[in-house]
């Protein structure tokens, strides 16, 4: 099987590629339509601001061919930034609209209290832990680097949070789409535990 890792110019391409590698995967790094769509899954990582991330989806028609990957039943991980693409749309910067997977929107930390962003390791609190994307895990720390966070607007979408003086939405999933708002890449054992539990899913679905 292999996996695309969508390439619209945003995102960490090269530690989550690595990842996989590691994983034992094969990856291509696309923007083609064919590629993915052949791909058993899909990655979508992010690093940067939403509105910018959206219009490099846009021009490059990747918004569309992403959105028919879901629609199509492929499974699909958004990372990071990559996690925020995939609601109904974000206030970072005004109001940009989303990829419309998911409803909810991504709010920014209130500053004052909080250290903004919100950088370091904090701990998951598995909310659906029946959820085939946590098998044989067990709770423990990850790796966040963000200044916004996604207000679901499904509840029943939480897969994981974690506390950060409120809790920060970290992992979400419906069906086949998921998202993961910290870097499982960049997470130690347990990020490429979720990662490799994502790419386990993704056999067989080509």
């Amino acid at each position: 099987m292999t996996i695309a890792i969508v390439d619209y110019g945003m995102g960490n391409l090269h530690s989550v590629s690595k990842a996989v590698e590691r994983l034992g995967y094969e990856y291509l790094i696309t923007g083609d339509e064919r590629e993915i769509m052949e791909a058993s899954g899909v990655l979508l990582p992010g690093v940067g601001a939403f509105g910018d991330a959206m219009s490099h989806l846009r021009d490059t028609g990747l918004d569309l061919v992403t959105r028919r990957a879901a629609y199509d039943g492929k499974p699909l991980l958004g990372i990071c930034l990559g996690m925020q693409l995939l609601f109904d749309g974000s206030e970072e910067h005004g109001d940009h609209q989303g990829l419309g997977l998911l409803p909810g929107r991504a709010k920014r930390f209130e500053a004052g209290a909080l250290k903004v962003p919100h950088m370091g390791w904090n701990k998951l609190d598995f909310t659906r832990k029946d959820e085939p994307l946590l098998n044989g895990l067990e709770e423990g720390h990850v790796y966040f680097v963000h200044s916004y966070h996604v207000e679901l607007g499904e509840p029943g979408d939480l897969i994981a949070s974690a506390d950060y003086g409120l809790p920060v939405t970290a992992i979400v999933g419906r069906k086949n789409v998921y998202g993961m708002q910290f870097h499982p890449e960049k997470s130690g054992e347990l990020g490429m535990s979720l990662l490799r539990n994502f790419l386990k899913l993704s056999e067989g679905q080509a």
